[in-house]
């Protein structure tokens, strides 16, 4: 008979954090055969308090009520933190959010934030203070950790407001949505370089991709002048490059529910083993080099000039990182950036 008895998923994190006080929370719920939003869900009540999830939308406008904290943004190969203060909050009808401040610069899509946890201090757990958005699935989205310099009381009186009336220690993922299918062995290349050639801003890019059906990666396969790809090298590149010529850059970093946008210069660049990192006091950067399987350096027409962009995939075809010289809408690029991009091999 087996009299095996399994341990409350708190206990077994609380367990495993002991042993391995290193692991990442989004690792270590892999281990124990959960979900990150999971894990949290099974200490609420205690250090993790389930906030209510039909208010997440209205939750986010209070953000620069805490003042000073770090926004951290991953997907499975990169992590984009920024610190700073929440500035420029404006909703676009039900599902999207723009954050367009000079520290934290953030694009929103409200349809995939199903599950938000309010998070304290726990050395033991190893959690720190913070508010953090989770999708159907129980992966993160959005991180906002707050600081030393943040307003304490104002995260106090938000986790007050906005705390779930049920405190439950169960969640439940939902399956994955069935990825989408491109058309992209049938579509018009002619047709489509055509409406490339036409584009007038950069946030067009996207509307012509779904317009055609096609994938981000097989539309640069496809783009004849205005794609091509470059050394997987050149990422290490353009970081150095932008260190040491004090290059301000954009760096974007995207999931499904989030994209954040860092805008300036990198100046300390660190490299281990199978990781590129900037390490600055207000901007940290986080790239798996051995999960980098092309790069391109693409040019997209704008009423303004061309636009370079280098933009790094992963083996299955999904966009890992961008990268963009400092620019506003209705400037040019700069040209010192143009001409670095343009020279990548």
């Amino acid at each position: 008979m087996d009299t095996t008895i399994t341990l409350p998923l708190k206990d077994q994190w609380l367990t495993l954090h002991k042993e391995q006080p290193r692991v990442r929370i989004r690792d270590g719920a892999k281990q124990l055969g959960s979900t990150e939003a999971g894990l949290l869900a099974a200490f609420a009540g205690s250090h993790v308090i389930r906030l209510d999830a039909s208010r997440l939308r209205e939750l986010w406008q209070r953000m620069p009520e805490l003042g000073f904290v770090m926004v951290l943004t991953r997907n499975e190969s990169c992590v984009h933190e920024r610190k700073g203060i929440f500035e420029g909050i404006s909703m676009h009808g039900k599902n999207m959010g723009v954050v367009v401040g000079a520290d934290i610069d953030l694009r929103m899509l409200f349809h995939c934030w199903a599950h938000g946890f309010a998070v304290f201090e726990d050395a033991e757990a190893g959690f720190k203070q913070s508010f953090q958005i989770f999708d159907q699935q129980g992966t993160a989205i959005v991180k906002v950790f707050i600081t030393d310099q943040s307003d304490q009381e104002a995260f106090t009186t938000i986790v007050r407001e906005f705390e779930d009336t049920i405190q439950s220690v169960e969640l439940i993922p939902v399956p994955a949505p069935a990825p989408h299918q491109y058309a992209d062995a049938d579509v018009d290349v002619t047709a489509f370089r055509k409406a490339w050639s036409e584009l007038k801003d950069t946030h067009d890019f996207f509307p012509m991709l779904r317009n055609f059906n096609v994938s981000r990666l097989h539309a640069l396969r496809v783009a004849g002048e205005f794609a091509r790809k470059v050394s997987n090298d050149a990422v290490k590149q353009l970081l150095e490059h932008a260190s040491a010529e004090d290059l301000e850059i954009m760096v974007f970093v995207s999931n499904h529910g989030n994209i954040q946008i860092h805008t300036g210069p990198v100046k300390k660049i660190v490299e281990i083993p199978n990781w590129i990192n900037v390490m600055d006091p207000l901007f940290n950067l986080h790239l798996r080099l051995d999960h980098i399987d092309s790069v391109w350096m693409v040019k997209k027409p704008t009423e303004d000039g061309l636009v370079h962009s280098v933009e790094v995939f992963d083996a299955s075809g999904e966009l890992i990182v961008q990268f963009f010289g400092k620019r506003k809408p209705g400037s040019p690029e700069l040209s010192t950036w143009t001409v670095f991009a343009a020279g990548l091999q």
